[in-house]
């Protein structure tokens, strides 16, 4: 006669009854593996931004030296507030912005990123 917590006089034991629990198991497994990927995936989205607004920055305090402006402060309002103020900003030769994309996990450093853009208005760029 079988015996066990599913075990009933007179029948055979469920199929799959020693399987009970597996997918709680593969379940607790599986989950730091997704969120450490989606963290990831979203520190690159958050890389992707911070250098996309340096380079738009950079472009704009270009486009301020070409046509005598300031390039620090074009670029500066160019970035956004979460950018600004640690923003580098180089506009001695071609206009430099050097920005950290901010660490999505406390302890994790931020990424330092730079972008760089100069108009030359004898290719046609001004």
């Amino acid at each position: 006669m079988p015996s066990g917590p599913r075990a009933r006089p007179g029948r055979r034991p469920i199929a799959g009854a020693r399987e009970r629990g597996q997918a709680s198991a593969e379940l607790v497994a599986i989950v730091p593996l997704v969120v450490v990927a989606v963290l990831a995936v979203a520190q690159l989205a958050v890389a992707g931004h911070a250098l996309w607004s340096a380079g738009n920055a950079a472009r704009a305090g270009a486009r301020a030296l070409h046509v005598g402006g300031d390039a620090r402060a074009a670029a500066r309002a160019s970035l956004p507030a979460s950018l600004r103020s640690e923003a580098r900003i180089d506009a001695s030769g071609p206009v430099e912005v050097r920005v950290r994309a901010p660490a999505l996990l406390p302890g994790v450093p931020s990424l330092p990123l730079h972008a760089g853009a100069a108009l030359n208005p004898a290719a046609g760029d001004g």
